[in-house]
């Protein structure tokens, strides 16, 4: 059968990556009915939510989709751009990512960083001998997508009851006893047991899938106690079960500086919802950049995969476009494994691989140039041109 797939274009760059990704997966060959649904800003000033129920819907009706980028801004920002029939009537922004990972129960983030030979803006360094090398990197962030700092659970001026409760901790007496409640915000840091072992669970099951050797729980354990030291907990249960897997722990701080001593270190990361999206980032500029960033987003019910980019909305204006297509299309590859098409998704990899490794045709990021409308007369390849280059090279390799 044909699969079903909710394609979400979004804003900005977000069309604009989404239509090459898909000319890529028509050239391998894959078919699908492509359902176009609405997200983003231009869905926030008309209707006063950013992610509407009818795409919740067909999420949950089609159970995958593919995403392009969106544009989020500041509560207040947010506020003034809104359409002045619906001001005052009590909407407030929230990003259609966090919102579509929360309704749709999407717990699971999965974020591989893997250098690809010949890409210059692959992490170098000077060895002791002084020479220069390029260490292959091979990390996988697997993280908690809905619990942590993104449960949404906060206050600006946080009620009475909830003051006394916060007033019940010592620690809340000892130094905001002085502080009224409308100067506070508070927002809540919750981790849930169950939660912790499904995803150190597919932190162990990925590994053990994708031979890795290594799963490494980080957090700030000594600061975030009390939520730390459930998911460790939930880690060592997990890695009983798992022993062909080694479990090892770093502290968020100390994790970055090994990001970028050693990063060929790690294999599995497994980390709560913002110290894995500051890693992944990290990681994320040791293999290219965010043009090579993407990630999926799964639950028992629905898959979502997504470039991890912004909408670039001063790139969105260029003509024609230059942005970076490749972390869009490895989304697309990735939603392929999750719908049984691993051959097809190789493919797509070694095409974008040997791309690179040419290095006849490169976006403007990997010529490390600004993104600019003049990058094109200095060697840079448009948006199109990448994907074309991906194309030829999917044609050019033996099925």
């Amino acid at each position: 059968m044909i699969p079903r797939i909710v394609v979400m274009p979004g804003d900005g760059v977000g069309p604009i990556v989404i239509g090459e990704a898909m000319r890529v997966l028509d050239a391998a060959g894959f078919a699908a009915d492509w359902v176009t649904a609405d997200v983003g800003w231009s869905c926030w000033q008309r209707e006063g939510n950013a992610l509407p129920d009818r795409t919740v819907r067909l999420l949950e009706e089609h159970r995958v989709g593919l995403f392009g980028a969106i544009t989020s801004k500041p509560k207040a920002i947010a506020a003034s751009e809104l359409d002045p029939a619906l001001r005052g009537r009590g909407h407030v922004y929230v990003s259609p990512v966090l919102a579509m990972r929360q309704r749709l129960r999407l717990e699971t983030c999965i974020r591989p960083c893997r250098t690809i030979p010949n890409n210059p803006g692959d992490y170098v360094r000077r060895s002791a001998s002084g020479a220069i090398e390029s260490p292959t990197i091979d990390v996988t962030l697997v993280t908690q997508n809905t619990e942590c700092l993104y449960s949404s659970v906060e206050w600006t001026h946080p009620p009475a009851d909830l003051r006394r409760a916060l007033d019940a901790h010592p620690e809340m007496r000892a130094r905001f006893d002085g502080v009224a409640s409308e100067d506070l915000a508070v927002s809540c840091r919750i981790t849930s047991r169950a939660a912790c072992e499904r995803i150190a669970e597919a932190a162990f099951a990925y590994a053990e899938a994708h031979g890795y050797t290594s799963v490494t729980v980080c957090d700030k354990w000594g600061v975030m106690r009390e939520t730390s030291a459930m998911l460790l907990d939930a880690a060592e249960r997990v890695a009983a079960r798992h022993p062909r897997i080694t479990l090892a722990r770093t502290d968020f701080d100390a994790q970055v500086m090994w990001l970028v001593r050693r990063p060929e270190r790690f294999g599995v990361i497994l980390s709560t919802a913002l110290v894995g999206d500051v890693l992944s980032d990290g990681f994320a500029g040791l293999v290219g950049g965010l043009g090579f960033a993407y990630s999926a987003n799964l639950g028992e019910a629905c898959a979502v995969f997504e470039p991890t980019h912004g909408s670039a909305p001063k790139h969105a204006a260029i003509d024609p476009p230059i942005v970076n297509p490749i972390a869009t299309i490895f989304a697309a590859a990735m939603m392929l494994e999750h719908l049984g098409e691993a051959n097809r998704a190789s493919q797509i990899r070694a095409a974008v691989a040997r791309v690179v490794r040419e290095g006849r045709v490169r976006s403007y990021d990997m010529l490390g140039l600004d993104g600019s409308a003049d990058v094109v007369a200095h060697g840079a390849a448009t948006t199109r041109q990448m994907a074309d280059a991906v194309i030829a090279a999917l044609k050019a390799t033996p099925a």
